[in-house]
């Protein structure tokens, strides 16, 4: 049989292959692959992946600051576990529409995780259309609001980070995040932050960037 050692290494090629893919496959956890039957919010998750991949730290900072996950548990999710921003984002987007902690919708996919994200969303109780849903919708808007691009829900765009991230287009990219005066956690845009507190009040109001504040002096 003088073919036999040839094809014996080209199984074993094929072997050493198929185990190298079955190894990439376990090492990255979900993998990106969302559907949430709603084109508006697929779209926003596959551009919110891509911000992740290219700005990390506003990325993280959206994530412990607007949806109040801990640092800890990002760093872990993206680092050691390997999650897809989108993921990660989606997680704790889930969590927050129900006034949850981020833990509890990634502790909910633990349990079952061949079953995907719409099951998780199934289970914890969002489904298209629901009040938890638009919810997750306009914290979305939110997050380009924080990252300098403004949407609207179910408008129709698309957005390139590339070109519209941080030190792109209009320069506001994104801000950081702090505490206002009663001690709620408050997103400072730092292109914006020099028109706020502008306003003819006493010193007591909020300043919406165009100089008014709402305090008594109106």
């Amino acid at each position: 049989m003088p073919h036999a050692p040839h094809a014996a290494r080209t199984t074993g090629l094929a072997l050493l292959f198929a185990l190298s893919l079955a190894s990439a496959a376990q090492a990255q956890t979900i993998g990106y692959n969302i559907r949430t039957g709603d084109v508006w919010v697929d779209t926003r998750l596959g551009e919110i992946n891509d911000y992740g991949r290219r700005y990390r730290e506003p990325f993280v900072e959206e994530m412990t600051g607007y949806y109040g996950a801990p640092r800890s548990l990002i760093d872990e999710l993206l680092d050691r576990r390997r999650w897809a921003p989108g993921d990660v984002y989606y997680a704790c987007a889930l969590a927050r529409s129900l006034g949850r902690p981020c833990l509890e919708a990634v502790r909910e996919y633990d349990r079952n995780p061949g079953q995907g994200w719409g099951a998780v969303a199934q289970r914890m109780g969002i489904k298209p259309g629901s009040p938890a849903f638009h919810a997750l919708k306009r914290g979305a808007v939110q997050t380009y609001d924080h990252w300098g691009y403004p949407i609207r829900v179910d408008q129709s765009v698309r957005v390139n980070w590339a070109e519209h991230g941080p030190g792109h287009g209009n320069g506001k990219g994104h801000g950081g995040w702090r505490d206002d005066d009663h001690g709620k956690g408050k997103y400072k845009d730092k292109a914006k932050d020099k028109h706020h507190g502008k306003g003819h009040g006493n010193g007591h109001g909020n300043g919406n960037g165009k100089g008014h504040g709402n305090g008594k002096g109106h």
